[in-house]
């Protein structure tokens, strides 16, 4: 770990949680962090089946309303699908020690991840004109690609909260009652699916080993904004 980076306080959970019991303690610690009341937090949790609606989600690509419950989200981003299998991670996270760079924060937060899964030999990437992390697909097609990772964050004074979701076993079928975050020319995929089969437990460390490699402390002065 790098010596100007100190690891969030970790906090796991093993039963499934629910969407807005989940959005109230961001918000209740979002709100401590600014008030420098709190400590910074990486929160680590599965999420009953569910959908949640981005800043951005449009009404045409929710294709099965009755499927799962559908949770409005000011995250950015459009529709996604949460369920048992997924491993979220809930980043709220204090940029006035990180640098000030939304922008830089989001590639951070994509690095992260990609950096994670080539831990266990998965190859994926970012494109440009499509959110999240995906993984080539030269099986289905030559220009095939699948989303194995979902990133959807929000700021508020300087202070970061939503965060990733990473496909390990979740059941796949359940991102067909949506246009998953607006990309209908692509498909989903899982850690499972690719051939890796890796327990939540093993995918969570390598989040915690890489994080100070990706989200170095830039300055750790606190100032209010």
């Amino acid at each position: 770990m790098s010596n100007n980076t100190t690891l969030p306080e970790l906090k796991f959970s093993d039963q499934l949680v629910d969407y807005d019991e989940a959005v109230g303690f961001m918000e209740q610690r979002v709100e401590g962090i600014i008030n420098g009341q709190a400590a910074e937090c990486l929160w680590f949790l599965e999420h009953p089946p569910l959908y949640t609606a981005g800043t951005s989600a449009k009404p045409e690509d929710l294709l099965r309303p009755d499927r799962h419950p559908i949770y409005p989200s000011k995250r950015g981003g459009a529709y996604t699908y949460h369920g048992p299998g997924q491993r979220v991670v809930y980043m709220m996270l204090d940029l006035r020690r990180r640098g000030r760079d939304v922008r830089k924060f989001v590639e951070q937060t994509e690095n992260w991840v990609i950096g994670t899964l080539a831990d266990f030999n998965i190859a994926a990437h970012i494109t440009r004109d499509r959110v999240g992390v995906w993984v080539p697909r030269p099986d289905k097609g030559p220009e095939r690609e699948d989303k194995i990772a979902a990133i959807g964050l929000r700021i508020r004074r300087w202070v970061s909260f939503h965060g990733i979701a990473i496909n390990v076993e979740p059941e796949l079928n359940d991102f067909d009652a949506i246009v998953p975050c607006g990309i209908s020319d692509q498909g989903v995929t899982s850690m499972i699916d690719l051939g890796y089969p890796i327990a939540m437990p093993e995918l969570d460390k390598a989040l915690i080993d890489n994080f100070a490699a990706y989200f170095p402390q830039e300055n750790a002065i606190q100032t209010q904004s």
